[in-house]
């Protein structure tokens, strides 16, 4: 039962800076580099692609922290879309959230804490004798079904402490967030003062094929990069629960993307300076091993792997539990307006909106089923470009429709800073279809189920009686 129809707006720039920095650290930093070194066979040329990807991504946050500044409100992008294109836009993309964008990042991120529990605790295969059963010879459900349990429990469990209170949330963010900057630090400390360390390997443009490397596969490379700088504009699905949101958020996203950015530098020249690219490639061949585990491996031993592993499961289960609070919030304001599952627009007494958050939790499980990890995190790339494009594109839209609004933050650069985040996302939706042709597929036709399910709510919200707004 309500309590209250109004979120409760309770958070400050130190809750941001986290919920920015604790959505975006999780999988990426430990697992993406050896895919990167796969495509690119240099180790000098992974850097330059998480530097590039680090660039764009900075680049994006700062045209995303002008629109937020200037339309802050619950539902983030959302919002900002209703008022920079129209209704059915704006439904599209948070259908994508939901079909696609969030919840297979909540998927993949529980699949990742998953793998290292069960390395750790050797928990035994479940259900290997239907391993092999496939739906249309694309989705297999029962492979590796110990793993997918262990993450669908993580989802569930998560899920259910987001719907207790929304500071009682961002707290376990802060401690969680705090334990991980120590891990990395530790890596970054031991790993380059050690004996097996060499950063001139790490600076390395000779490929290993003697190949040079192309745009196609530096633009390849840079969907790992992408991933693990994924997350940061969530924080605008809690704009309706942010204290003068319209100065903070834009604060947030740029302090929180840039040490973010400073951190994988550091973390990745650590990497590369204790494995070589042969290495790398034969982990990334593997599938199941994960290059951050190897690199503690390099100067501690067998002993280091308990630790990185440990590590792992703790930003996975940071990361899990930042996407999984701010996700939800689209959707509750989708059904305010008629325009998501009308049960979604609740509130519990904690002010938090329950139903929204297990809507989204059913959906995170399903996607655990459907495919592996470097399969989900590829299709969530390429979708949330076409938006990151769509909302850089709002900041000359909105000069044009709204010149004399107040703007708490205008983008640095303006207009060759979001000029070329717009032309990067064209090239990156293009460059994927062609070199992820089946990724690109299922999330295509994912975000597009949303065409009919609009007609749907409106339908049924016209039915209602529900008001139209602008």
């Amino acid at each position: 039962m309500n309590v209250s129809s109004k979120l409760e707006r309770s958070l400050g720039l130190r809750y941001v800076i986290v919920v920015v920095i604790g959505n975006i650290i999780g999988s990426g930093v430990y697992k993406k580099v050896a895919p990167m070194a796969a495509e690119l066979h240099s180790s000098a040329w992974v850097l330059v692609a998480w530097i590039l990807g680090g660039i764009i991504t900075l680049f994006g946050a700062l045209s995303n922290a002008e629109v937020a500044g200037l339309l802050a409100d619950t539902g983030g992008e959302y919002g900002y879309y209703k008022k920079i294109y129209n209704r059915f836009f704006a439904f599209i993309f948070g259908w994508s959230l939901f079909t696609v964008i969030q919840t297979a990042s909540i998927s993949s991120l529980a699949y990742v804490f998953s793998q290292s529990l069960v390395n750790i605790l050797h928990v035994p295969p479940v259900l290997a004798s239907l391993s092999h059963f496939t739906i249309g010879g694309v989705f297999y459900p029962f492979a590796d079904f110990s793993v997918k349990l262990i993450a669908i429990t993580l989802i569930v469990l998560v899920t259910w402490v987001n719907t207790k209170a929304i500071r009682k949330g961002a707290g376990i963010s802060n401690i969680i967030l705090l334990m991980v900057f120590l891990g990395i630090f530790v890596i970054i400390a031991f790993g380059l003062s050690s004996n097996t360390a060499s950063v001139q390997q790490s600076v390395d443009f000779v490929t290993t094929d003697a190949i040079p490397v192309t745009a196609s596969a530096l633009m390849t490379a840079m969907l790992s990069a992408f991933w693990a700088y994924q997350g940061w504009a969530a924080i605008g699905y809690l704009g309706g629960e942010i204290k003068n949101p319209t100065v903070t958020i834009p604060r947030g996203i740029i302090i929180g993307v840039f040490i973010v950015i400073g951190i994988y530098l550091a973390v990745n020249v650590t990497y590369l300076s204790l494995l070589s690219i042969p290495a790398l490639e034969q982990i990334s061949a593997s599938g199941n091993q994960i290059a951050a585990v190897e690199a503690v491996k390099a100067f501690w031993g067998s002993n280091g792997s308990l630790f990185i592993s440990l590590l792992i499961l703790l930003t996975t289960l940071g990361c899990t539990h930042a996407t999984i609070m701010a996700s939800s919030r689209p959707y509750y304001a989708m059904a305010k307006e008629g325009f998501f599952f009308r049960s979604a627009a609740a509130l519990n007494k904690a002010h938090v909106p329950r139903n929204s958050l297990l809507f989204q939790g059913v959906w995170a499980c399903v996607l655990v089923l459907s495919g592996t990890f470097d399969q989900l995190t590829d299709m969530i790339i390429f979708a949330v470009f076409i938006y990151y494009g769509a909302t850089t594109l709002g900041v000359f839209i909105l000069r044009r429709k709204m010149p004399d609004a107040p703007r708490p933050y205008k983008v640095w650069g303006y207009p060759v800073v979001p000029a070329i985040v717009i032309l990067f996302c064209a090239a990156l939706f293009i460059n994927t279809i062609f070199t992820r042709p089946r990724e690109a597929g299922i999330g295509l036709v994912l975000m597009l189920t949303g065409v009919p399910m609009y007609w749907w709510f409106r339908k049924r919200r016209n039915a209602s009686g529900i008001e139209n707004e602008p």
